[in-house]
């Protein structure tokens, strides 16, 4: 007689595990020429089990004779979605623990590099680092870019020859999530009316979530960081290198630019 074991957490774990699987995987697949497949995949599925109840012989034997042929046919037609479905877990929160710090060092550098060049060149830029707090639904707004976080390529987006500087970059981890993204406006009536539209903008951003914003002027060439809708101007490149390790890589609270020790 078989004995009826209780529900053990490690059941639990898999069923977890297999659900995060699934949504991880329809999202990734939901616009793309692979959720059409995955539909017609389902559908054959369906009719298999159909062909085994009902029985239909013939059916069932086709669909059975089919099925290695489709996995290979599977495998070549869609390379580069698996390709870029292995790279997209490859970037999940729980890889990306092993070299969390490693990358965030690099993607600060980066951004100091990029305000500074930026600043000396006085080209109005404004950069969003997002946090805990997703900024999804401003990402959307804009342009996906989906690209390695490097000065060059923030350079080139605010270009003012370039069809994407007008608005924010928003960066998730070391990556460009979307450039030309447009910002809510502060509406704190106590702000200096020296602050243009870039530097409401983030003070804005930064009033609604934990995202922190670099801010380089057009008209004088100075960087201003931004976070919990204080802004903080002048800032120069080991100062703002000190905060952003604080803030990003730390996840601190905001801290006056005379606590901060400059490296």
């Amino acid at each position: 007689m078989d004995v009826i074991t209780g529900f053990r957490w490690q059941d639990g774990l898999d069923i977890l595990i297999l659900a995060v699987l699934i949504y991880s995987g329809i999202n990734l697949i939901r616009g793309t020429r692979a959720m059409q497949m995955a539909v017609g995949s389902l559908l054959v599925i369906g009719l298999f089990y159909m062909s085994q109840l009902a029985p239909l012989q013939t059916l069932n034997w086709l669909i059975r004779n089919m099925f290695g042929y489709i996995v290979f046919a599977v495998i070549v037609l869609f390379q580069s979605d698996i390709r870029r479905a292995l790279a997209h877990f490859g970037r999940a929160p729980f890889f990306r623990l092993f070299a969390k710090a490693e990358s965030a060092e690099e993607s600060i550098e980066e951004l100091i590099v990029a305000a500074g060049l930026l600043s000396v060149k006085r080209i109005g830029a404004i950069i969003a680092i997002e946090r805990q707090v997703g900024l999804r639904n401003y990402i959307e707004g804009g342009i996906r870019l989906d690209a390695v976080l490097t000065y060059d390529l923030l350079q080139s987006i605010f270009l003012p020859s370039s069809p994407l500087h007008d608005g924010a970059v928003i960066v998730q981890e070391d990556r460009v999530a979307a450039a030309a993204c447009f910002l809510p406006l502060t509406v704190n009536p106590r702000l200096s009316k020296e602050l243009g539209s870039r530097h409401r903008a983030a003070i804005g951003l930064t009033e609604e979530n934990d995202s922190v914003a670099i801010v380089v002027s057009e008209e004088t060439g100075s960087i201003s960081l931004v976070v919990d809708g204080q802004i903080e101007r002048g800032v120069v490149p080991n100062q703002l290198r000190a905060r952003l390790r604080a803030l990003v890589l730390q996840r601190s609270d905001v801290r006056p630019l005379d606590e901060v020790e400059y490296t």
